[in-house]
């Protein structure tokens, strides 16, 4: 049997096409095509309209948000999917602990076991999701789970 010739290996060339070096330098073959733009003035807008002046609380822009809300603001659902997802399982630790009537039980003891569970899946749900939270559904979180820390401290210490 005849050996089978290997076919010849095709050469690969890597071309780096990054505009940036590691540094954060422009590269050499994109400096004509890109140049710095210095700060400078806006362009100029049309005029806006006058705005009138209100005394009542406005809500405030995307990003910026006001934390001086009260616990129970804080503690109101966003109404996002995230918060509905938790709000039954916050549900199940304030009935765990008494503090919320079981519908199925409602002769039910407080189970301290099974609030320190609940209580720590919403904990490990906070860690596995900060930073992609709304600062609505962060508050929500915070709020319950701290609620939820403090209600069961006071529930084990009087039994």
């Amino acid at each position: 049997m005849p050996k089978e010739s290997q076919p010849q290996r095709e050469h690969i060339k890597v071309t780096d096409k990054r505009i940036f070096t590691s540094e954060g330098e422009i590269r050499e073959e994109f400096r004509e095509q890109i140049k710095a733009s210095a700060p400078g003035p806006a362009p100029a807008a049309a005029p806006a309209p006058p705005v009138e002046r209100r005394t009542e609380q406005r809500p405030q822009p995307e990003g910026q948000h006001d934390r001086r809300r009260s616990v129970a603001e804080k503690a109101a659902s966003p109404g996002t999917p995230f918060a509905n997802f938790v709000e039954p399982l916050i549900a199940q630790a304030y009935m765990s602990l008494g503090m919320l009537s079981n519908p199925y039980a409602p002769q039910a003891k407080p189970d301290v076991a099974a609030a320190r569970q609940m209580i720590d899946i919403l904990t490990l749900l906070q860690e596995k999701t900060a930073g992609n939270l709304t600062p609505d559904e962060d508050d929500f979180l915070n709020t319950h789970i701290g609620e939820l820390k403090l209600a069961f401290v006071k529930r084990t210490k009087s039994i």
